[in-house]
């Protein structure tokens, strides 16, 4: 009995911190209300600040770092495949653009949504933001590297890389449009090339 009990409180979090993820990206951290996520996850109003007694801020940290690892799983599910690191980074940024466009231009990314509402605000969340994209720029630095691209060089493609495709989000949300993601593409697989030293 104990262990049900255990495994539904498990599933009530996971229902508010998944609700929270979604608003978060479609309706931004600020323009989302407490209230609206205990109805989208189907939970009690209390049990929010059950979980996260910091309430709104803890749950933002809670959804930036969740978010963050899914995102780092994606990528590297994504490029692990590919020998060639140019022809993984080109393919990437053509999936991000898929996955815009079947989101019908609304944010993919809750992080960078958060993160621009609330950098300047709230440190916690800031310094949850830059550790996620601190961890895909590490992640992404590695695989480079096994690639044959210089250590040093590495990190700063790779962080090159995450800004492009960041920027190209928010461009082509504005513009509704996956030419950005797409532009933003051929720049990145450029990048990756030259730091390979152009073969």
């Amino acid at each position: 009995m104990s262990n049900g009990k255990a495994t539904s409180t498990h599933e009530t979090r996971q229902r508010i911190v998944s609700a929270g993820t979604e608003l978060f990206r479609r309706t931004g951290y600020t323009g989302t209300g407490m209230k609206q996520i205990a109805e989208a996850a189907g939970a009690p109003f209390g049990s929010i600040y059950h979980f996260f007694p910091g309430g709104k801020a803890q749950l933002g940290e809670e959804v930036i770092r969740t978010s963050g690892a899914v995102y780092l799983g994606l990528i590297t599910a994504l490029m692990t495949p590919y020998e060639d690191r140019v022809a993984a980074t080109a393919d990437a940024f053509t999936a991000a653009a898929g996955t815009l466009a079947e989101l019908d231009f609304a944010d993919p990314c809750p992080i960078a949504t958060v993160t621009m509402e609330v950098a300047s605000t709230n440190e916690p969340l800031r310094r949850a933001a830059s550790e996620v994209f601190g961890s895909w720029i590490d992640h992404l630095a590695a695989y480079y590297a096994q690639g044959g691209i210089p250590e040093r060089t590495a990190r700063e493609t790779a962080g090159s890389v995450i800004a492009l495709l960041e920027g190209a989000f928010m461009l082509g949300r504005a513009a509704r449009s996956t030419a950005p993601v797409l532009a933003a593409g051929k720049a990145a697989a450029a990048i990756v090339r030259a730091a390979r030293g152009g073969e």
